[in-house]
């Protein structure tokens, strides 16, 4: 008997209008192809059992294999059963078992995330998908030896523990996010973006998830800001080569601390500047204490 998920060679022995159809070991099985092939001809595939019980030779292989992994994504959830994922088989989804999967459903994948993932089968000839360790991912993703801290960077979860989630970037680092470093905990497959903070000690990035702290800015700059968004236009004639004496008539601070305080929103994005004056950006006439 053939095993689903095998790659063998077979030989067309016969077609009709919708398929060709191959013979290997006695067993006869619908050729899956966009080409059309000759009587005799040798062709190899994957073997499987599609939705109809019918036993197909699939010509176009799929990356996720008995001894490969590929990408597959989710296409059904059930919660007795595990996640549904389309591995590249026509006219078949091939289940992660929910022994695989988190105790609590809000960490198992959702229907469009994609996942890493082999596939195997069991004495009834079932196929299954299993999802990529973690070793996996030391293997074939790389660590890193420095970091560049809040830059920003995109990947998917393949594993969550109670510690934090771990992640593969798009740029195939490998990179962590403690649990103190995450409003919610993600789970397996989501997509995620998050910004760099430091490295952990076995190489992989350490991501925050969390939106940068809020930045305070100083009383002289927060009265300036005041000021501004409630000018007309969000505009004074005021800039950092404006008069001293007009400066601290007008704010009652002096012409350096004026300056300090421009310099802090400026760098913020709350306020452009020039010789015409100050004027909030839109980032600024946002701004709320």
């Amino acid at each position: 008997m053939l095993n689903p998920g095998t790659i063998v060679s077979a030989k067309i022995i016969d077609h009709n209008e919708q398929a060709d159809f191959a013979q290997v070991d006695g067993q006869t099985l619908q050729v899956i192809s966009e080409e059309k092939y000759a009587t005799d001809q040798e062709i190899t595939g994957m073997v499987y059992e599609n939705q109809q019980g019918q036993w197909c030779l699939q010509v176009k292989l799929p990356e996720a294999g008995l001894e490969s992994y590929g990408t597959g994504e989710v296409v059904q959830i059930r919660r007795d059963l595990g996640v549904f994922v389309n591995v590249g088989l026509v006219d078949k989804d091939v289940v992660v078992s929910l022994d695989e999967l988190p105790l609590m459903h809000t960490l198992w994948p959702q229907v469009g995330d994609q996942l890493t993932v082999n596939l195997s089968y069991d004495k009834k000839q079932r196929l299954w998908a299993h999802l990529a360790t973690d070793e996996y991912f030391k293997e074939h993703a790389r660590f890193s030896r420095e970091f560049t801290r809040n830059e920003t960077v995109s990947g998917r979860i393949y594993l969550t523990k109670k510690v934090g989630s771990f992640l593969k970037l798009d740029d195939q680092r490998l990179a962590f996010v403690h649990y103190t470093e995450r409003q919610d905990e993600p789970h397996i497959g989501q997509a995620v973006s998050g910004r760099v903070i430091g490295l952990t000690q076995d190489g992989r990035l350490s991501i925050s998830l969390k939106p940068l702290a809020y930045e305070e800015i100083a009383d002289d700059a927060k009265m300036i800001m005041a000021v501004l968004q409630r000018a007309p236009e969000f505009h004074i004639d005021f800039q950092d080569k404006s008069d001293p004496s007009a400066i601290k008539e007008y704010f009652g601070i002096s012409k350096g601390a004026f300056k300090r305080a421009l310099g802090s929103l400026l760098k913020l994005g709350y306020i452009t500047t020039d010789l015409n004056g100050t004027t909030l950006t839109a980032k600024g006439q946002g701004y709320h204490e």
